[in-house]
């Protein structure tokens, strides 16, 4: 059967005009109420959710500034940064600052320049500055002043490095003019470290001595140091000997690595980077011996000291002793020898004080003094001689000194020489012969001081390092670029956008449109397609026919089925039976 296509053909519809116009709004009219609240509430969350992505793509970076706001005046710092046009918001849970992260270093130059600076809450000296009424009483005035004196203590403490904040606690007792009632001031502090630090033993015994010099008679027993999570630091009777060894193993490897510095430092130039391991072991002894010898040479005896006395008594009277009759008898008479003698004999004779006469019996003249030589009176004569000798000795007090290296071991193992052809730049690897090891033993012994008779020892060996020795560091990857992860925001937000559009909003348009248009009539001029109505008639089934009017009626496309081709133009008769008969009549009148 021929296609039959008549244009403007007239046809009276008695539809109803779109609400307002638009026809989606007259389909959306006809849903049920509870269809169209979860339409406008999805439609609604739709766009809700579209602008909060575009907000979250277009959000800068912010950075903190502070980490947090304690201790700062918080309406300087919005004042300074609102004058520099600078934005910034606080984190809610942490009550960090935070600014855009192009803003970090401009935000810190305005707010240090404003003289903005974390100030404690600790109160000094400054005390003392205020106006203390006529009627303070000497108790007020004393509690003043230690709390003027912890405060500024606990300041002092705070500028440490590892210490965030501090509290001190001085218990001074009243002074007393009786000894027997004295009593001593004691001191606790309590110390508030970072996260993730603590402090050293040094650095408690600098916080002890600092609280012990600054308040009188106060010693450095009676001061507790407490973290904020309890841990006593200050008790060192405990913590002596612990300490003590930790002072020596720290100055044993600091031995170790000025040893093995020394090492790199005459290696490096000569092998390069990388191509030896060296490491040294010290064996230190931090006893202390205190000695004393005393050594005696007998081969060289010395005179120490000598002493001689020499003594001589003349009598010059006659008889002395004791007065009595037996010292005051006369002399008695001199007699004769009965024979003649010598001389000497003659002078025995003579009694003391009586002239000497020679063998002729004449009287001896003195020559200097021209007088007759008398006979001398008995005399007495002592010599004494007292000599002390000693040897040669030598007397030494030895003390060693702590920290000395008993021994020391070396070890130091080389990579194989490369090797680079000039001709074609081949690299080959070639062990060190015994003369160069040698010579690097060498070296080595010299630059740690090597010395036999304490038992050094100095191992310089060949091996061939592995390839995979070292890790090699990788440049940081783009992704991890602050800059890319900007432009990721702002992708993953117009894909989120267009994802929302046309998988959320479109099909939802589409059906609250599509629910009308079972009875759709086309605009003047355009075609409506009738086809497989074999239902009516078999040789209609291939037929098009084009119906033109004011108003145009959508009809089921051939592919829908048959059930819902009959429906339509069930519904087609039902509402516009003039029209169907206008397109049968001509349908009529061209088979004729």
């Amino acid at each position: 059967m021929a296609e039959a296509v008549v244009d403007n053909v007239p046809a009276k519809t008695e539809g109803k005009p779109p609400l307002f116009g638009l026809s989606f709004l007259e389909n959306l009219s006809e849903m049920t109420m509870l269809r169209q609240v979860g339409l406008l509430v999805g439609l609604a969350a739709s766009v809700a959710i579209g602008f909060a992505v575009v907000l979250w793509s277009q959000q800068p970076d912010y950075r903190p500034l502070y980490g947090s706001l304690a201790g700062l005046d918080s309406k300087q710092i919005m004042e300074t940064l609102a004058a520099a046009d600078i934005a910034y918001t606080v984190e809610p849970n942490s009550g960090a600052l935070l600014v855009k992260a192009d803003d970090v270093a401009r935000a810190r130059m305005k707010l240090a320049a404003a003289g903005v600076t974390p100030s404690d809450s600790n109160i000094g000296f400054e005390i003392l500055d205020k106006d203390q009424g006529l009627g303070t009483s000497q108790f007020m005035e004393a509690t003043r002043y230690r709390r003027g004196l912890e405060g500024e203590l606990a300041r002092t403490i705070s500028s440490l490095n590892n210490v965030k904040g501090a509290r001190v606690h001085l218990a001074i007792p009243k002074s007393s003019v009786f000894v027997r009632d004295e009593r001593k001031p004691s001191a606790s502090v309590l110390v508030e470290l970072f996260a993730g630090r603590s402090l050293e033993p040094g650095q408690v015994n600098a916080i002890v001595n600092l609280v012990a010099t600054s308040v009188p008679e106060l010693s450095k027993s009676q001061i507790t140091v407490v973290d904020q999570k309890g841990n006593l630091l200050s008790d060192q009777a405990e913590n002596s000997a612990l300490t003590q060894a930790g002072k020596q193993f720290d100055y044993s490897r600091r031995v170790e690595s000025m040893l093995t510095q020394r090492v790199h430092n005459i290696l490096q130039p000569v092998l390069g980077n990388d191509r030896y391991k060296a490491e040294v072991s010290a064996d230190v002894d931090f006893s202390a011996v205190e000695s004393t010898s005393e050594q005696f040479n007998p081969d060289q005896p010395a005179l120490r000291s000598e002493q001689s006395t020499s003594e001589q008594r003349t009598a010059s009277n006659g008889p002395q002793g004791v007065p009595g009759a037996l010292s005051n008898q006369p002399p008695s008479p001199a007699s004769a020898p009965q024979t003649t003698g010598g001389a000497a004999a003659t002078a025995g004779a003579i009694q003391p004080g009586q002239p000497l006469l020679d063998a002729n019996g004449q009287q001896i003249m003195d020559p200097a003094t021209g007088q007759p030589m008398l006979a001398p009176y008995p005399a007495d004569k002592r010599n004494q001689s007292t000599k002390n000798f000693e040897l040669d000795r030598s007397i030494s007090h030895t003390k060693q000194q702590q920290g000395r290296v008993n021994r020391l071991s070396v070890s130091v193992v080389v990579d194989d020489q490369v090797k680079v052809n000039a001709a074609d730049g081949a690299v080959t690897r070639a062990p060190w012969s015994a003369d160069e090891l040698a010579r690097f033993t060498r070296l080595v012994q010299d630059a740690v001081g090597f010395d036999a008779s304490r038992g050094d020892s100095v191992s310089v060996i060949n091996m061939p390092f592995s390839a995979e020795r070292g890790e090699v560091i990788a440049e940081p990857a783009f992704y991890s670029q602050p800059w890319f992860w900007d432009i990721v925001k702002q992708v993953l937000g117009v894909l989120f956008i267009l994802v929302l559009v046309f998988g959320v909003l479109r099909p939802v348009l589409n059906n609250i449109t599509g629910n009308g248009k079972k009875q759709l009539a086309l605009a003047g001029g355009s075609d409506v397609e009738l086809g497989g109505m074999g239902g009516l008639d078999g040789e209609l089934a291939n037929d098009r026919v084009s119906l033109g009017g004011p108003q145009s009626i959508l009809l089921p496309s051939p592919s829908e089925g048959y059930d819902a081709q009959l429906n339509a133009i069930k519904s087609l008769v039902a509402e516009d039976p003039g029209r169907v008969a206008q397109v049968v009549k001509e349908w009529i009148n061209a088979d004729e």
